[in-house]
């Protein structure tokens, strides 16, 4: 069965957007490319910082509510639909409830050929990343590390740590069929 889309899960500045933009240019095949930051950033402003949609607390912590599922859940399907038309998909995504985010997945994609990518990163090293790059607040990489992978099961796992973007990209692309 071809691989139609390549989930990567993985914790805030874990390199999951690196790792993507790599994948497109080692994949034969154009890949398009959906983050959760793109998704998040489509959002009406209100719902930032709301308990119905995404509230970043002062120490990283994320919570999302009602309005944010809903979102989620048709973006989810949407980029499905762009699988079932034949695009090759690539999502870089942060599995806040471990488990039950794949799961959410799952159900939309049905028998959709996926690839699931765990990415994972030392959260020493993430949380140095997040200071780096300044456009999140300070501890969301550290609280993130672990809980997005519990539950997760997964076809292959990378670990950016002390390892390029570029070298990820060639272990994940050498699994697409």
């Amino acid at each position: 069965m071809t691989t139609r889309m390549i989930i990567l899960n993985g914790g805030s500045s874990s390199g999951k957007s690196g790792i993507v933009r790599c994948l497109q240019a080692v994949l034969p095949d154009p890949w398009l490319a959906f983050g959760v930051d793109s998704f998040v950033d489509a959002m009406p402003a209100k719902m930032q910082a709301s308990d119905a949609g995404l509230d970043i607390a002062s120490d990283g912590r994320v919570s999302v509510g009602a309005d944010f599922l809903a979102l989620e859940a048709a973006w989810t399907e949407g980029i499905v639909a762009m699988a079932r038309a034949g695009a090759r998909i690539v999502v870089d995504d942060v599995f806040l409830r471990g488990a039950a985010s794949q799961q959410r997945w799952q159900k939309a994609l049905g028998d959709l050929a996926v690839l699931w990518v765990g990415v994972r990163c030392d959260s020493t090293v993430a949380a140095g990343r997040e200071t780096a790059r300044g456009d999140r607040a300070q501890g969301m990489a550290a609280s993130q590390a672990d809980v997005v992978h519990q539950g997760v099961t997964y076809d292959l796992e990378v670990d950016t740590t002390h390892t390029e973007s570029l070298a990820c990209a060639r272990t994940i692309a050498a699994h697409v069929r």
